[in-house]
């Protein structure tokens, strides 16, 4: 169960040619592929590209119409394999993935791929998840383009653009026989917009059609001596060819501009925050035209040389606008135009940051830089710059004042410098007293429990090594657990601990995810823990999904999927490769039993591998599916129970252990009311689940029975009704017996 749906949108895929087709990148890339020809299409998710691989899915009955086959694959890997249909047959194939940790796991294939050649065009859609909203480590595909020579492409972010940039990609790929990677950023997945859309098409070849004529050509299979002229068919035919369908198509845009001396060489995604840069420095108006020309690389891999020397040619400095390092487009340009000989001065990482996102306040800050070196006056279109730059250049005598007096030398009313780019006014002023706060699991996850055990467990057993995984259940590695010392990648839990399989007085742990388990870990984790008798302990979070990239179906998952085998239970996976101690914990919230199971782990005397696997629906995919059937239950006036928890505040100490051992987002503190207790009580909010996490780790640690459990009931029976007076009569009269006694006392 995905957290989007997008039922209702990929209706639009379906119209034709000559109508407006309106909506975010991603539906706009899946129409694009429709309007190529495509003939298959996979992929794995992750952000900024998970809402495509759910495009897709819920688009597939629309690519079935059409011919196109569609699945999600086991992994990166298994999805740039899937490019090999493409290899000896004239089908175009189109493959999607997180960048760069997916293009790392892909980068074994891709290789493959891009040495043999393809024959129908190949198109890799990866996203680009770079930036201070990124969840990976900061790094760039343009290495792996450079390194196995795939072509990059890099379009503006706009649909018209993203949409041409998938159809010359396929042109691009049969016309050089090479493998073509399209980069998407976030923005461009997620911006808005239209275009004129064509007429869907049918594979010209099908891969039927493939099965049932199977072609064979050794040249193309990486097996020497091929694998050897495979480099030099890359250089002496592939790279021409490729060069030759660039240029003459003119995948690379110039925009003249006024100030024809100076100019501007920038990787297409960065085309938005340059030209809003360019307006704050007023240099470009409200419909993007600059005034600076600038040269726009859609493709940044390969570098046409002919077209950056034309560019450069004749102006004093050009500036590189490059995100990311290293500086491989930099240093390209360089040679470029020393080869040349080119004088113009080429700026970029000098006035720009070598690493990090470039904003709009970055891009703004490096231009303003640039043009201060190189062309001053382009910065008196913008008087506040114009004022500062008076400023600098004024003496500290002042000359003898002039007879005649002139529009420049009157004097002129002091300005302010200019303010750099706020987006909430009191963000500043906010930051200096609101404390930071981590991220953290949701409400009601049934991660939190076994963390929550753990933290319990190392209180008896004493503190583990822990080394965790890619997933949800990494946030344990922030307050209130602080829990993990290392996480090397999806899957790679258990085999990230592996080197600690030696004689201890205390075994090692190690978290995985039923996502990372099928992509990555049976295989190099719990395969790897019993070939070598491994005897630390695994602990599998199995939530029924891949919940931390949108909540999609695995293997695992226990959702009946139409178009996908699903309730493989992963028990018997790993029971499968030879894991003998085998723990399965149906309910993760009984936190009293998963630290009871932990416990045993670490002290068995059973050696070899001990795999605990904590099964409970992740919260968020719960409610998706949970809520719509309890709103629809009580507007049929069925009888639904919703539980709620609480905190007495009198039976609170105001000691907030129960918060620090869980975590959860609804568990807040409030004044207690009690002039008697100077610290604030526990208490729950709304947002409460009813998860029962909190009662349960205060049952666990033995901490105060403040916590209590109340029953909604919705459209309540007759029998219902009457247990609600007696109850109410009965606490009704313990309460006025109190009462009594009380002024009894008093008195």
């Amino acid at each position: 169960m995905a957290e989007r749906s997008f039922k209702k949108e990929v209706q639009q895929l379906r119209i034709g040619a000559g109508e407006e087709f309106r909506g975010e990148g991603i539906l706009a890339v899946t129409k694009a592929l429709l309007q190529s020809g495509v003939g298959y299409v996979a992929g794995y998710q992750g952000s900024p590209i998970s809402h495509l691989m759910d495009v897709l899915a819920d688009a597939n009955d629309i690519l079935q119409e059409l011919g196109v086959h569609f699945e999600a694959s086991a992994s990166e890997a298994t999805a740039a394999a899937t490019l090999a249909a493409s290899v000896m047959y004239p089908i175009r194939g189109a493959v999607t993935w997180k960048s760069t940790v997916g293009t790392n796991v892909a980068s074994d294939a891709l290789a493959n791929l891009a040495s043999g050649g393809v024959t129908g065009g190949a198109l890799v859609i990866v996203g680009e998840d770079y930036g201070e909203g990124s969840s990976i480590m900061q790094e760039r595909s343009h290495a792996f383009a450079m390194k196995s020579q795939i072509w990059l492409l890099d379009p503006r972010p706009n649909l018209e653009s993203m949409v041409k940039a998938v159809e010359d990609g396929f042109a691009l790929s049969e016309a050089s026989k090479t493998p073509v990677m399209l980069q998407l950023r976030i923005r461009g997945c997620h911006v808005h917009g239209r275009f004129i859309a064509k007429e869907n098409k049918r594979p010209a070849f099908s891969l039927a059609e493939a099965l049932e004529n199977p072609a064979r050509d050794t040249s193309r299979i990486v097996l020497p001596p091929a694998s050897f002229l495979h480099e030099q068919e890359k250089i002496k035919e592939r790279w021409p060819a490729a060069i030759r369908y660039i240029k003459e198509n003119q995948l690379n845009e110039h925009f003249d501009g006024d100030q024809d001396d100076i100019g501007l060489i920038l990787q297409g995604g960065l085309y938005n925050g340059v030209i809003r840069a360019l307006q704050l420095l007023g240099l470009a108006d409200n419909f993007g035209n600059s005034r600076i020309p600038l040269y726009v690389m859609n493709v940044t891999y390969p570098v046409i040389e002919d077209e950056v020397i034309d560019f450069c040619r004749g102006k004093r400095a050009v500036l590189l606008l490059e995100e990311g390092q290293p500086d491989y487009i930099e240093q390209n340009l360089h040679a470029v135009l020393r080869r040349a000989g080119v004088s113009t001065q080429l700026s970029g990482k000098d006035v720009l940051p070598m690493a990090g996102e470039y904003t709009t306040q970055v891009m703004r800050d490096g231009l303003r830089e640039f043009l201060k070196r190189n062309r001053p006056e382009s910065l008196q279109t913008h008087p506040a710059v114009a004022v500062d730059a008076q400023a600098e250049v004024q003496p500290a005598v002042q000359p003898e004042p002039q007879l005649t007096i002139t529009e420049i030398s009157r004097p002129k009313p002091a300005r302010p410098a200019e303010q750099p780019i706020t987006f909430h006014k009191h963000v500043e002023g906010l930051a200096a007293v609101v404390p930071p706060r981590p991220a953290g699991f949701c409400t009601g996850c049934p991660e939190r429990p076994i963390f929550s055990a753990l933290t319990l467990a190392q209180e008896t057993l004493g503190q583990h090594h822990i080394s965790c995984d890619i997933g949800c259940h990494l946030f344990s590695i922030l307050p209130p657990f602080n829990l993990g010392a290392t996480t090397m990648g999806y899957g790679l839990g258990a085999s990230s601990a592996a080197a600690f399989n030696v004689p201890a007085a205390k075994r090692p742990i190690s978290i995985m995810g039923d996502g990372g388990f099928w992509h990555n870990g049976l295989a190099s984790g719990i395969g790897n823990a019993v070939f070598n008798k491994y005897d630390g302990v695994i602990v599998i979070v199995d939530n029924f999904y891949a919940s931390a990239t949108g909540g999609q179906d695995i293997l695992s998952s226990r959702a009946d999927n139409p178009d996908r085998s699903t309730n493989n239970p992963i028990d018997q996976a790993v029971r499968g490769v030879g894991v003998k101690w085998v723990r399965t914990l149906d309910r993760t919230y009984d936190v009293a039993k998963v630290r009871a199971t932990i416990e045993e782990a670490l002290t068995t005397d059973i050696k070899g591998p001990k795999v605990i696997i904590a099964q409970s629906e992740c919260m968020l995919n719960k409610q998706r599916r949970v809520k719509p059937l309890f709103n629809k239950a009580v507007k049929e006036g069925k009888r639904v129970v919703k539980e709620r928890f609480g905190v007495d505040p009198d039976v609170c100490t105001g000691d907030h252990a129960c918060i620090r051992l869980s975590g959860c987002p609804s568990l807040t503190v409030k004044d207690s009311g009690d002039p008697l207790k100077e610290d604030p009580v526990a208490h729950v909010e709304s947002s409460c689940v009813g998860c029962g996490n909190c009662g349960e780790v205060a049952h666990a640690a033995v901490l105060c029975p403040s916590f209590y459990r109340a029953d909604i009931i919705h459209n309540p029976t007759g029998a219902d009704r009457f247990l609600a007076r007696m109850r109410g009569a009965v606490i009704g009269f313990l309460q006025r017996r109190r009462a009594a006694r009380l002024a009894h006392d008093a008195l």
